[in-house]
């Protein structure tokens, strides 16, 4: 598996099984947000929230020729290509969504690990139901920016509800970003500052860290 930031929410993830090579697209976002999302292919693309950095598909093709990306946009259960992906849905605030509307977290799970994408969550603590679902998270993708979604603080005090093998912080401020969010200094700090930073993601379950969770920052 190799997992791949490029800016916001969005992440490449590419998973092997016996059907081939299967690409997931997570949240693509649009341009006029200082950042520039190349060209894409893709067999599946989740879509946690209708706002334009988290929701533009014009940038992403089929995988193959005549063919379109399987969209998923909302809650429920979904198997392609032999990867299973769960939708459950949660709030982009703090107060049910009435400030900025509903959020959908991705269960995706391929080649025996489990990935979590929490989109923009504003939640600062999760339902049981919420938590029941997700307990077995060997990648978390969480929000740390702030503002629009929880902060640094309360990212790691739900990375510590959570207990997810790796954890990838998204949607923080990094250069070139024109968005009014913080950095992920906050939340390296709040994780005890232990951290490693590279380009892409190259995993495999037997490569899972078996003790203590693992902070990775990837590049864009």
């Amino acid at each position: 598996m190799q997992i791949q930031w490029l800016g916001q929410s969005c992440f490449k993830i590419q998973v092997k099984s016996s059907l081939g090579e299967t690409t997931i697209v997570t949240d693509p976002f649009s341009e006029g947000y200082g950042l520039k999302l190349p060209r894409l292919t893709a067999d599946i693309v989740t879509v946690s929230h209708d706002h334009k950095d988290h929701s533009d598909l014009s940038k992403i093709k089929g995988a193959t020729e005549n063919q379109t990306p399987f969209i998923v946009k909302g809650p429920g259960e979904y198997e392609i290509k032999n990867v299973f992906v769960r939708g459950l849905p949660a709030s982009h605030d703090d107060e049910s969504g009435k400030k900025l509307g509903s959020n959908i977290i991705y269960l995706i799970r391929a080649e025996g690990i489990t990935i979590v994408h929490l989109g923009d969550l504003g939640q600062k603590e999760l339902t049981p139901q919420q938590l029941e679902y997700i307990e077995e998270t060997d990648i978390l993708l969480i929000p740390v920016g702030g503002k629009y979604t929880i902060n640094g603080a309360e990212a790691a005090t739900l990375v510590s509800q959570i207990e997810p093998r790796i954890v990838i912080p998204m949607h923080y401020k990094i250069p070139g970003l024109n968005v009014d969010i913080e950095t992920a200094d906050k939340f390296v700090k709040e994780m005890g500052n232990h951290k490693e930073e590279m380009d892409k993601l190259k995993i495999s379950k037997k490569d899972l860290p078996q003790e203590d969770t693992k902070l990775i920052l990837l590049k864009v």
